[in-house]
């Protein structure tokens, strides 16, 4: 073989291998004759193409026509949607409850009872433990969820900021989204069961806020942040996010005053009496994460839950976001399930798949890349096989990227071993 046939063919199989590596999005896609719930301004559109190139939604129209490469899939008039938010989990953090060894969503390890140099911490970080591989992950994509937040739990000692969270797509190798960190501050009653109480949460708040904007530090004066706590605190007061875990109707109001002080990105996380003080949330554009299912109280904290909040702070313009923290890791799919239990009393159904889509991408800065569907979106798309707000509907599958995902995952896999009978 000649020097240049060599060469040739050298250049010919580096062709074929970056063509085997280029990603999946890269393939076009056309899912026809779909029932699809944009999210958005054209509202539900029936019988409607998508069409999908390089993993982004490229047009939405009727009768749409792609090229012989293409894959099309055939809707039949069912029921596509952007994919779910699952609400805030433990989602990469936390395998089985009752192991330590597989649960990194605290500073502390489960059962311990120390703190660390007694600090808080809200510089904790869970994300070096976030294992991409974990079955609940592949389990929450099958059944729709395709981005969820990924959050810390308070410990002992560090009861008052639990740490950051992160918005993730479920989607290896890369699930973390950058600019989406958030504080987690836990207060109420959740730390109260601590042993700190209400008014000790906010005096140790104030005096840690006075510590990470302090230009100097006197000598020898006793600290509660380290410098990395205090270069985190000050970053998130600076324009970051910071989600006060409240649900009492003071201690909210005490978060809009905050939100006001420092004119800081504030949430509320719970929100068990978030509707009585809906309007001035609605005001300060400050987004709920509600339980959809909250109604007989946990706590002397929620004794004005009801099923109507979410109904309620939709009615006053309150942006609303759906979270099921008793499900969070294990069951993140039930949230839509719950987001149905929402319309039944009260709220509107498209107003509930707002919650579990665009409103919660817009509340933590991405509404510019999914929650929706539209044109220039990535393609992190679900087609059901009914009404996805009812509790007998499945996915029937679920594109992230515009790339076809597994929906075979280990509980299915379980299922199908033993109803054949193998061993």
């Amino acid at each position: 073989m000649s020097r240049l046939n060599r060469w040739f063919h050298c250049v010919a199989a580096l062709a074929m291998v970056l063509v085997a590596w280029a990603p999946a999005g890269a393939a076009e896609l056309l899912i026809r004759g779909a029932t699809v719930h944009t999210v958005d301004t054209p509202g539900t559109l029936v019988a409607h193409d998508v069409h999908i190139r390089d993993g982004r939604i490229v047009a939405i129209g009727q009768g749409l026509s792609v090229g012989s490469g293409a894959t099309v899939i055939e809707a039949h008039g069912r029921p596509l949607t952007p994919g779910l938010f699952g609400g805030i989990t433990g989602l990469g953090l936390e395998e089985i409850s009752l192991e330590p060894s597989t649960v990194d969503m605290t500073v502390v390890a489960a059962g311990a009872q120390r703190a660390l140099d007694g600090l808080l911490r809200p510089e904790f970080d869970p994300r070096p433990a976030f294992n991409p591989d974990s079955p609940h992950i592949a389990t929450a994509r099958a059944e729709g969820v395709t981005f969820a937040l990924v959050a810390p739990s308070p410990s002992p000692g560090n009861e008052l900021f639990a740490g950051l969270a992160t918005m993730a797509r479920l989607h290896a190798p890369r699930p973390a989204l950058a600019g989406t960190q958030t504080l987690m501050l836990d207060l109420g009653a959740d730390a109260s069961g601590m042993g700190l109480s209400r008014a000790g949460q906010y005096m140790l708040l104030e005096q840690a806020i006075s510590e990470a904007q302090a230009a100097t530090l006197a000598e020898g004066e006793q600290r509660l942040l380290s410098s990395a706590g205090r270069a985190v605190l000050k970053a998130q007061l600076a324009g970051g996010r910071i989600a006060f875990a409240v649900d009492r109707a003071s201690d909210i109001r005490q978060a809009i005053a905050f939100a006001a002080r420092f004119r800081a990105r504030v949430l509320i996380v719970g929100g068990a009496e978030a509707w009585r003080e809906a309007q001035a949330l609605a005001a300060a554009r400050i987004p709920v994460l509600i339980d959809p299912l909250g109604n007989l109280p946990q706590d002397l904290d929620q004794l004005g839950s009801t099923l109507e909040n979410a109904a309620r702070l939709q009615a006053a313009g309150v942006p609303l976001v759906f979270t099921r923290p008793a499900e969070g890791t294990h069951s993140a799919h039930k949230v839509r399930q719950a987001a149905g239990n929402a319309v039944a009393h009260g709220l509107a159904w498209d107003a509930a798949l707002a919650a579990l889509t665009r409103n919660a991408a817009e509340a933590f800065g991405l509404g510019g890349e999914m929650g929706r569907i539209a044109p220039g979106m990535r393609a992190d798309l679900v087609l059901w096989s009914g009404d996805p707000l009812e509790v007998t509907t499945l996915a029937d599958q679920v594109w992230m990227d515009g790339v076809t995902q597994p929906m075979q995952t280990r509980q299915s896999a379980l299922r199908d071993r033993y109803l054949r009978g193998d061993r």
